[in-house]
């Protein structure tokens, strides 16, 4: 097992940024694309709260942007692990099964080529509706750090115009009032992933990027009236199994894994890792499981950290481990003192088990 240590960041990035990640003992950058500027909700229960946003950005994706974005990484010393967070507006209808499909499935298929001919091995995405929703930022991690938890909250119906918590359409979302996406069964949710990696693993294949699914988080069935892929460890096996193939893998999140109820993290660990399809790995701890739970320093939650290392070790993973979401510690710069924390207690910890590769 020879594992890097990633970090990740929101394009576009300063050299400040990734001297940053240097210091702090990363060795890899894992890097969101993701654009947006925050616009008023429409009334009624959506009423006060604020969204992003989304607009197609082709110029982000080009193979030349690509690869100046992964040179500028490779000129302070790090090396660029993969690129995460597809832009809503890029493929809202491959999600909805809207008209304008089959245009931005080819626009899907051209990024992943630009990814290959720009040298960078993986992209990271979430096949979701109502993506990554709920939590709040509160002051309950040790010490009173702030974290994000999940307490169970209301769930209003997704506009019309919004997919994954962005506007794609800001005519409809205007309009649209309470009006929700419609209804969609999970069946159906299922067959649209599996069109999706139909049209875009071959294309992986033959650039050379694996293709990696995040878990649900919040992992429940339903979100906001819409049904989830992988809100289950065994659903896994589903996607894996809808697409064989090398390119066809996954970004494990311990923490999202660790919060799905019943699971077992140790034994999921065991089963994913012999799976050989972990593309790379989301580490950070929880305390607590969905429908209730809450983010916690990498030391300080539910799961015994240094024992899924050690099941990683055990099971011959070689890639990159990013801390995800670490709380924030009270200081001048409350993320990055946090993620340092994060990538010093890992970093130490991979040492111990002579498992480090600083990406030479």
């Amino acid at each position: 097992m020879l594992v890097g240590l990633g970090l990740g960041f929101r394009a576009p990035l300063t050299r400040d940024n990734l001297r940053f990640a240097k210091q702090a003992g990363a060795s890899h950058i894992v890097a969101s694309l993701l654009h947006g500027a925050p616009v008023n909700a429409v009334t009624g229960e959506h009423g006060g709260n604020r969204y992003v946003v989304s607009r197609s950005r082709p110029d982000r994706w080009s193979s030349e942007a690509l690869i100046e974005l992964r040179r500028s990484i490779e000129a302070e010393g790090l090396r660029l692990a993969a690129v995460e967070s597809l832009e809503p507006a890029d493929w809202s209808d491959v999600l909805l099964d809207g008209p304008r499909r089959q245009e931005q499935i080819a626009g899907l298929q051209q990024i992943v080529r630009n990814l290959g001919a720009a040298g960078i091995p993986a992209l990271g995405y979430n096949f979701s509706l109502a993506g990554v929703w709920g939590r709040q930022l509160s002051p309950v991690a040790r010490g009173g750090a702030v974290t994000w938890q999940f307490n169970d909250p209301e769930q209003p119906p997704i506009p019309q115009g919004m997919v994954w918590n962005q506007v794609y359409d800001e005519t409809a979302f205007a309009s649209a009032g309470e009006i929700g996406v419609g209804q969609v069964s999970t069946e159906e949710l299922w067959r649209r992933y599996g069109e999706f990696l139909k049209e875009l693993v071959p294309v992986a294949e033959d650039s050379g990027v694996k293709l990696a699914l995040h878990p649900e988080d919040p992992p429940l069935p339903t979100l906001r009236g819409t049904p989830r892929l992988v809100y289950t460890p065994e659903l896994y096996d589903r996607a894996l199994e809808l697409k064989p193939s090398p390119n066809n893998c996954m970004l494990v999140c311990i923490g999202t894994l660790s919060e799905m109820p019943g699971s077992d993290i140790y034994s999921v660990m065991d089963h994913l890792c012999r799976t050989k399809k972990i593309a790379y790995v989301h580490y950070r701890n929880v305390r607590g499981r969905a429908p209730g739970y809450r983010e916690a320093f990498v030391d300080d939650g539910d799961t015994d950290m240094l024992g899924v290392l050690r099941i990683l070790a055990r099971g011959s993973y070689e890639g990159v481990l990013v801390p995800d979401h670490t709380p924030e510690l009270d200081c001048e710069a409350p993320w990055h003192a946090g993620m340092a924390y994060a990538l010093g207690w890992i970093r130490a910890s991979l040492n111990a088990l002579g498992a480090l590769s600083d990406g030479a």
